[in-house]
């Protein structure tokens, strides 16, 4: 029985510096009397990274740009008395929250592996995102319900201030979401993306006040202003519903979207002597980390060395796999039924 354990990927953290690439091979045999044999095979542990999103470097922009607003409208509605920019001041706060939790779990799960923990620290991510979607479903209820209670008797708004204050907003969170869509993975990172969201969703919240502030302006249409509200709250639901859905996905061992899993099962059995592929897995250990496991039967006296090597290629070569941990067996071995 031979198993591998092929190009391990212990990449800490997202800074993103040198190019480079490390090959090992190691091949260690461990004999367990007559008849029981296993090989474990490391093959390639390799690192490559070149104009990789520094997903860190982003985040502390658009932190500090989200900070240093959020405390100007905090210190300025002290001064003019105003409750709306106290109010757009806890917004802000919310959001560098939501940032500052998904730069702590970038950290985090930079940390090395323990022997409690083998894995490390990478699925805090998925957690902080998981967190982050779960606020935003929040934000969204609190601001349909304002809205519902203000549909049978909108009153009256300071429209100037209102679209004045919502301007500063927006300005703000679109340089936010531009840090991070220029130096981060919004795409790919789950962890990134919530945060994205949390600052898209302000930004999408401050078109709405101009839009409804410029109504009431125009027209003293005060119906406006909860309208608009439940608009942005439908269109943050959308997005927090997403990364909520792409989490718990994922801590639930889900093949990752992008995998074909009978496309990986029919590559396997496509290898020369290889009679039957079981126990197939594969799974996300956190955003851009997939792990494959599986069982390959093969035909007695072949190299098993070579059926290993060439499973562990096409993982990595077809489906971007390179974290694999493949066993090797004959017809002469026989395991448990495994319940998963």
């Amino acid at each position: 029985m031979t198993h591998t354990h092929a190009k391990h990927d212990h990449s800490g953290g997202d800074d993103r510096g040198l190019d480079c690439k490390h090959d090992h091979n190691h091949d260690h045999d461990h004999s367990h009397g007559p008849g029981h044999h296993h090989g474990h095979s490391h093959h390639g542990h390799g690192h490559h990274h070149s104009h990789a999103p520094n997903n860190k470097k982003g985040l502390i922009i658009a932190l500090t740009v989200t900070t240093g607003i959020m405390l100007l409208e905090f210190f300025g509605g002290l001064v003019t008395n105003s409750l709306a920019l106290l109010s757009d001041s806890g917004h802000m706060l919310n959001d560098a929250a939501s940032l500052a939790l998904s730069l702590f779990a970038i950290w985090l799960s930079g940390k090395a592996a323990t022997s409690s923990k083998s894995y490390g620290y990478h699925r805090f991510e998925i957690l902080a995102a998981l967190l982050n979607g779960v606020t935003l479903f929040v934000i969204a209820f609190f601001i349909a319900k304002e809205a519902y209670d203000r549909f049978f008797a909108p009153p009256e708004v300071a429209s100037g201030s209102m679209m004045a204050i919502a301007v500063i907003g927006l300005l703000a969170n679109l340089l936010s979401a531009w840090a991070l869509l220029r130096k981060s993975d919004v795409k790919d990172n789950v962890n990134v993306r919530s945060a994205y969201l949390h600052v898209l969703g302000d930004a999408l919240g401050s078109v709405g006040a101009i839009a409804a502030g410029a109504l009431m302006l125009a027209f003293g249409w005060y119906i406006a202003d909860p309208i608009i509200s439940v608009l942005v709250a439908l269109l943050i639901l959308r997005g927090a519903w997403g990364v909520i859905a792409h989490t718990v996905h994922i801590l639930m061992e889900g093949t990752p979207p992008r995998i074909d899993i009978a496309m990986v099962k029919r590559t396997l059995e496509g290898i020369e002597g290889v009679k039957d592929v079981h126990d197939l897995h594969v799974w996300t250990i956190t955003s851009g980390l997939d792990s494959l496991s599986a069982h390959l039967r093969i035909e007695q006296g072949l190299d098993e060395q070579l059926v290993l090597q060439e499973a562990v290629r096409l993982m990595e070569r077809k489906f971007g796999v390179a974290h694999c941990t493949i066993q090797i067996e004959t017809s002469e071995v026989r395991h448990a039924d495994l319940k998963v």
